[in-house]
């Protein structure tokens, strides 16, 4: 498409947003389909394409979608992407709002030659990504309420919502199963530790995704969740064997691959024992992603890279070696790798010259517009903007939404028992405590949540930058109190290296718990549900997986007993608690 046929795509969809305020509302589109590809478009396209072209079909790059004006370099930048370059996908990652995401959708689309394949990591749902999108609970929530319903449910409405807002694809669900309670970067991502879990419920969540039009991925291959590093830092090493493989890390990705995955993404970390080549990621191996998950697992759909961008690569690979080696080892599609210009240069390059054959481009080619034409890209690649406030977020999405933050909340202890709090408990106190710089305020909705239920109940809050000296002394304020409740907070998040608690924390929160005839302790975790391991002494310990607004009300509502508590532990806690463990608590009769 010319730059002026561009120009005016984009103005036409302005006024037609504008207009649509005006005119009486068209019926929504009907929901979107997988379907099976149109062979002969595949044909042709694939025949017209140049190497150039074709390689440009395999970068995806990522995208922001808040309001920039339409001379920005930011967004310059990405046209140039798309229409000179070629490249054949893109990923949507925060901060996005959701006629934004649509609105850029649309004319990234209307610049590309070859429709455009949209992803992003909807992991949580499509508010993981794209703010005023419905939001879920992570995976291991999931877990916790052990809900194949619950799992489907949140399939379907990341599928409708994500097409609604142009997006094709979901780099999700996390199949590793988290057994390392170490681990800084999956950790809450996972459904859990046991394999047949994970299995279950990822499956059902695929069937949800893809039964509505939206490609599903299972990752990180051949699974991230015995690791105690961060690939975004460095890239890790699994040392089990294969049979230990075979039962634990592979599981669940052979149970994706019967249930019909159409995509599965590449973890950058090395595994001696499918691969013994020293240093040599999984995205970057041949035995693993062709003679392993082509070969013996029998995968047809995309292969996807991990972004390239990432240190597990970048430390070790320049940006032109990882891209030919990811080629050559299967990998279909390359994410955010530095510099796509010059690696499209460089992979052309080794097709002309030989070390890359045209059978290999030509095979990974074809299935990513396959995956185009599967999706209907081939006959529309638009979304009409029109039918955001029908398709995304309605009171249906948000009620399952709902049900899943409610079901996840597990009880592990309950001592005394400590919980449900009574309505007058006493003197009752809450500490909000997070191990992040920054993050001092963590806990303010739960706060305002529990105030409302215990009037003129006292509060402290503190961060990984709060001093000694006010710890100390919110520390013996609370040593007075009848209960004391702990919200603790910890981000995930890349190349923080840890998900703990801060350790000036742990150890006044242990003395607390241990004083001789000191308060009853409830610590609420908001965030891994490893905490406990670090401060057994508590009287009660309630997970919740994840801090966010709807957790943080469920968390208040739990303690005082308005909600039952039903979810089972999906990890085991070290030395204390197994996976499947979990204490009911019902509701309190009013």
């Amino acid at each position: 498409m010319s730059p002026q046929l561009a120009a005016a795509s984009a103005a036409l969809l302005f006024a037609a947003l504008l207009l649509a305020g005006c005119a009486p509302a068209p019926p929504p589109a009907a929901a979107p389909r997988l379907t099976a590809p149109d062979a002969g478009w595949v044909a042709r396209t694939l025949r017209r394409m140049t190497v150039e072209e074709k390689i440009g079909q395999m970068i995806a790059c990522r995208f922001t979608a808040e309001f920039r004006n339409a001379d920005s370099a930011y967004l310059r930048e990405i046209e140039s992407l798309v229409a000179e370059a070629g490249i054949g996908g893109l990923v949507l990652f925060a901060p996005a709002r959701v006629t934004d995401a649509a609105i850029l959708a649309n004319h990234f689309q209307g610049l590309a030659k070859v429709p455009l394949l949209v992803a992003a990591d909807f992991e949580a749902g499509p508010g993981t990504r794209v703010s005023g999108a419905t939001q879920f609970p992570p995976l291991m929530s999931l877990g916790a309420a052990g809900s194949e319903e619950l799992a489907r449910a949140m399939g379907r409405i990341t599928a409708l919502e994500g097409r609604a807002m142009g997006v094709h694809v979901t780099y999700a669900p996390v199949v590793d199963v988290n057994i390392n309670p170490d681990n800084p970067i999956i950790n809450t991502r996972s459904f859990g530790a046991d394999p047949l879990r994970v299995s279950r419920l990822a499956a059902a969540f695929i069937r949800g995704v893809q039964s509505h039009g939206m490609i599903a991925t299972a990752k990180h291959f051949p699974g991230h969740g015995d690791t105690s590093v961060d690939s975004h830092s460095l890239m890790p090493t699994i040392e089990a064997g294969r049979e230990r493989l075979d039962a634990v890390e592979l599981f669940p990705f052979r149970a994706a691959v019967e249930a019909g995955v159409k995509a599965v993404m590449s973890g950058h970390l090395a595994v001696p024992a499918l691969d013994p080549a020293p240093g040599v990621p999984a995205t970057l191996s041949a035995p693993i992603l062709t003679g392993l998950l082509r070969g013996e697992m029998g995968f047809k759909g995309l292969i996807v890279t991990d972004a390239l961008e990432m240190a597990g690569v970048t430390n070790t690979f320049s940006t032109e070696e990882a891209a030919l080696r990811a080629v050559l080892a299967g990998a279909d599609q390359l994410l955010l790798p530095l510099e796509p210009a010059k690696v499209i240069a460089s992979l052309a390059a080794a097709v002309r010259d030989g070390r890359v054959p045209q059978a290999r481009i030509d095979a990974s080619v074809r299935r990513l517009l396959e995956a185009k034409a599967s999706l209907g890209l081939q006959r529309d690649r638009f979304v009409r903007v029109e039918d955001l406030r029908r398709r995304v977020a309605p009171r249906a999405h948000l009620a399952e939404a709902a049900k899943a933050f409610e079901s996840a909340a597990t009880l592990v202890r309950n001592d005394g028992p400590a919980l449900p709090l009574a309505a007058a408990p006493g003197r009752l106190v809450i500490l909000s405590l997070s191990g992040d710089r920054g993050d001092y305020y963590a806990g303010r909705a739960f706060v305002g949540a529990m105030r409302r239920r215990f009037p003129g109940a006292p509060a402290f809050y503190a961060d990984g930058a709060t001093g000694a000296e006010l710890l100390d002394e919110a520390f013996a304020r609370a040593a007075a109190a009848d209960t004391v409740v702990l919200a603790l907070f910890s981000r995930l998040s890349d190349q923080k290296g840890t998900v703990e608690l801060d350790p000036r924390h742990v150890e006044r929160i242990r003395a607390l718990a241990s004083l001789e005839g000191g308060p009853a302790v409830v610590a609420v975790s908001f965030g891994s549900p490893y905490f406990l391991r670090h401060i057994p002494e508590v009287d009660a310990y309630v997970c919740l997986y994840a801090n966010t607004p709807e957790t943080q009300a469920v968390a208040a509502q739990a303690l005082a007993g308005e909600i039952a508590l039903t979810g089972r532990l999906p990890v085991a806690i070290p030395g204390l608690y197994p996976v499947g463990h979990g204490l009911v608590l019902e509701r309190k009769t009013p």
